[in-house]
């Protein structure tokens, strides 16, 4: 099985780095293979919490190359919650990737682990007959801290329903359930890692100068 590691983060920032520079990115230094994917970017200023700034994947399973490389600038660019990540934001980023496993077609909305199990919901609403479906992966409800009715509920309120949730809206949800590894990377470590294995940190518009914060 494949699991998320360092090289595929490492491309991911490379992948950023080089759409800024309007160049090709680098080769990837780890092993093909098809599996659903996530590429999530956080920013961390002064040592606070990070904060999301975009976060994008398929619940289909991808070329793990193809896949990391469009989704990194998808989940940077084009998250339509925030505005695009610029430049001048890379010392403070974070970069999480996942890679998607195990899944398993749940009894009910309540089988599943918090922490062990990322959750699909499709459901259909009650007086419109919409069809909705929304997803977290398994650290989102962890982090939260919440229980599995507050996350099913908040995962109900992703997916667009904006009536009332009541159990029998929750037992009209199908529920897949899923595990994933990540692995997540700070600038600075990913610049100490190009450094040591290419003998140069990666530069912004010819440069040939990392990217330093200067606060």
């Amino acid at each position: 099985m494949v699991s998320a590691n360092r090289e595929m983060a490492v491309y991911c920032f490379d992948t950023l780095v080089s759409h800024y520079n309007n160049e090709e990115s680098p080769l990837p230094a780890f092993e093909e293979g098809n599996h659903p994917l996530f590429v999530t970017w956080k920013k961390i200023v002064n040592g606070g919490e990070p904060r999301l700034r975009g976060c994008i994947g398929t619940l289909e399973a991808r070329r793990l190359i193809s896949g990391f490389k469009d989704y990194a600038l998808t989940s940077a660019l084009r998250d339509r919650r925030f505005p695009p990540i610029q430049a001048k934001e890379l010392p403070f980023l974070q970069c999480t990737v996942s890679v998607l496993t195990d899944y398993e077609s749940a009894e009910d909305y309540l089988d599943w682990e918090v922490g062990k199990h990322g959750i699909i919901i499709e459901f259909t609403e009650p007086v419109t007959n919409t069809k909705r479906s929304a997803t977290y992966l398994p650290e989102v409800p962890a982090h939260e801290g919440w229980t599995k009715i507050e996350a099913i509920d908040s995962l109900v309120r992703k997916a667009g329903y904006n009536g009332e949730i009541t159990e029998s809206v929750r037992r009209r949800i199908h529920l897949t359930r899923y595990q994933s590894t990540l692995f997540s990377m700070h600038y600075s470590e990913y610049l100490s890692y190009v450094k040591a294995t290419r003998g140069v940190a990666p530069g912004i518009n010819g440069t040939n100068k990392p990217v330093i914060a200067l606060s």
